[in-house]
């Protein structure tokens, strides 16, 4: 008569268990046989099911152009060369660059020189620009406005990467620029927004160039101290003149 093998029970290590209160990475989920438990697998595709569709978010154009009228500052809509999200996914150079129309928008628009240019831009996840990207505004403008900053007026760019704020900061004649743009989504945040400064920007820079503040959500970085750190590194940057690999957040050290 064979032998019925026995269903091997799910093990789960207890000192990783734990842990599991203190981060949302995939830790002590434990196994059944060779495999994970069925509630984890579940929990994985839809994990994997929401960084797809924060992927495939679209930019809430209205509703954020509606509540950036609060600062009373210009506004400039802006899009990439990359047409459509496919063609942005398929093309992430099309992605670094302003199209035609958006060239000749700023192009024909009368600036002046600014210390600081801020650009908003969907990227990989415009489900967290829609969340968090007026409520950091609301908190971050006041505080450059009473450092006696001035500032370029604001654009909201559509199927935008990065590098793309080099060209709008360099024609909006700003010393600095700063772009709030979705960040690639994970497996435990699809809704992570991310802050890139770039000092005296013009187009053909690198990544060396900036500085990047990374995963400002409540579940992350706050937007209230994303707001204060970015202050700092723009003081920085400016009083330095330079960011990127050379420019360290040394703020809270001690000094000797």
């Amino acid at each position: 008569m064979a032998k019925v093998n026995k269903k091997v029970p799910v093990v789960d290590d207890g000192s990783w268990a734990a842990l599991r209160e203190f981060t949302a990475a995939r830790i002590a989920i434990g196994r059944t046989g060779n495999s994970i438990p069925l509630n984890e697998l579940l929990d994985f595709k839809l994990a994997h099911a929401h960084a797809r569709d924060a992927v495939y978010s679209v930019l809430d154009v209205e509703g954020i152009t509606s509540n950036l009228q609060q600062f009373k500052l210009p506004l400039y809509h802006l899009h990439s060369k990359a047409s459509n999200r496919a063609k942005y996914l398929k093309r992430p150079d099309y992605g670094r660059k302003l199209n035609e129309e958006s060239l000749t928008q700023l192009a024909a628009c009368d600036v002046t020189h600014s210390d600081v240019a801020i650009m908003i831009a969907d990227g990989l996840s415009a489900a967290a620009v829609n969340l968090y990207a007026v409520e950091l505004m609301q908190i971050l403008l006041p505080k450059l406005l009473n450092a006696g900053l001035t500032l370029a007026p604001l654009s909201l760019i559509e199927q935008g990467r990065v590098a793309i704020a080099d060209e709008a900061g360099y024609a909006f004649r700003a010393r600095l620029s700063l772009i709030l743009i979705g960040e690639r989504p994970g497996l435990s945040s699809p809704d992570s927004m991310g802050a890139y400064l770039t000092y005296n920007p013009k187009p053909g820079l690198t990544d060396e160039s900036r500085n990047c503040i990374s995963n400002i959500r409540p579940d992350g970085l706050p937007p209230s101290a994303a707001a204060d750190k970015i202050v700092y590194l723009i003081s920085e940057a400016l009083k330095r003149k330079l960011t990127g690999v050379d420019l360290k957040d040394n703020a809270g050290l001690l000094e000797f």
